[in-house]
């Protein structure tokens, strides 16, 4: 006799929150769900998809793709500016990830700026995801403290409207140590206040 349905609760821990998905735990299992983010972080447009894992008993979804819509991107475009994009594979700690920095300039600028930002942009990334394993950042690019981390060695450049991870993501997430990533976060996580320092930050720079 087949196992009756029933809404079981699916730990989140990156979003420190849980969600009741109808299912068995079999069924469930290497499920991939993906969430609109939008609203939780204050109209950043940012989908994030997850895989499920069933841990004894336990499911838990573990982030395995963050990407920014095509619909925000086209949003903070704006007239007489410019847009850096890159998109390039590497390693973290743990992972082989496909990464694609995202930065728009306050004005049009010329190809060597373009390029020694992209540079700059890359060479950063590189240093900066192979001492930390995928969970890490994926919790880093979602609060924005890569990003903030990365925005002062760009500004040195040139002065940026705009600087975020378009694309996040791995294909290698079955060798990640999912016990780590099933770990809730304390309360108190500071996630979405991050996101709206970071926020404000990008706006200051802007007016001024």
């Amino acid at each position: 006799m087949a196992e009756k349905k029933k809404f079981i609760t699916v730990q989140v821990p990156i979003l420190n929150t849980e969600m009741r998905l109808l299912g068995t735990p079999e069924e469930l299992n290497n499920k991939t769900i993906k969430l609109d983010l939008t609203r939780k972080l204050r109209g950043k447009g940012l989908t994030l998809r997850l895989r499920i894992f069933n841990k004894n008993g336990k499911l838990v979804a573990i982030p395995n793709n963050m990407e920014l819509t095509t619909s925000y991107i086209r949003r903070m475009v704006r007239k007489r500016t410019d847009y850096v994009e890159d998109s390039f594979t590497t390693r973290t700690k743990d992972v082989k990830i496909t990464i694609k920095p995202f930065l728009i300039t306050r004005k049009k600028v010329s190809r060597a700026v373009k390029k020694n930002l992209r540079n700059t942009a890359r060479e950063f990334l590189l240093e900066y995801v192979k001492e930390r394993d995928f969970i890490v950042l994926s919790t880093e690019i979602l609060s924005g403290t890569l990003q903030k981390t990365m925005l002062p060695k760009l500004k040195k450049i040139y002065p940026l409207s705009f600087c975020d991870i378009r694309i996040f993501e791995t294909k290698e997430l079955a060798k990640i140590d999912t016990e780590k990533a099933s770990i809730m976060p304390e309360e108190g996580n500071n996630e979405e206040n991050d996101n709206e320092s970071y926020a404000e930050e990008l706006k200051n720079e802007e007016e001024e």
